[in-house]
């Protein structure tokens, strides 16, 4: 699925494995572009490329850092986050977590390679959804 802020470059996205980037999750919709996927663009400044199956641990990291993502929020039709749910995080933030000790799993065929410019392959296979 595409959008209007979408570029074509985007419905061609390639994941870490260097396949075609799968959806992440469309219960809860995910992605920046809330299309499913972890697509970015260059809107997309937090580059929002990591699907990650979260944990109870990382949703409560994440709110200590500032980033609740358990809480609904129907002004932006945001249900909240539960362990189970699968998102599209940051790069960064994922890294951190993983720098703390509380990174969640990452489901590899649906994040986008943009990823490994913050976070090696290696490191993403050790932390692979089961």
């Amino acid at each position: 699925m595409t959008t209007g802020n979408q570029t074509a470059n985007q419905t061609a996205a390639k994941n870490v494995l260097g396949s075609e980037l799968a959806p992440c999750s469309l219960d809860p919709m995910t992605g920046f572009y809330r299309d499913g996927c972890c697509n970015t663009g260059s809107g997309d400044f937090g580059v929002h490329v990591v699907c990650a199956q979260m944990t109870p641990e990382f949703l409560s990291y994440t709110k200590a850092q500032g980033n609740d993502l358990s809480t609904p929020m129907p002004v932006y039709q945001f249900p909240g986050l539960k362990p189970g749910d699968r998102w599209c995080l940051c790069a960064s933030r994922w890294k951190e977590a993983y720098e703390d000790g509380v990174a969640p799993a990452v489901v590899l065929e649906a994040t986008h390679e943009a990823a490994l410019r913050v976070v090696s392959l290696d490191i993403l296979k050790q932390h692979q959804a089961k």
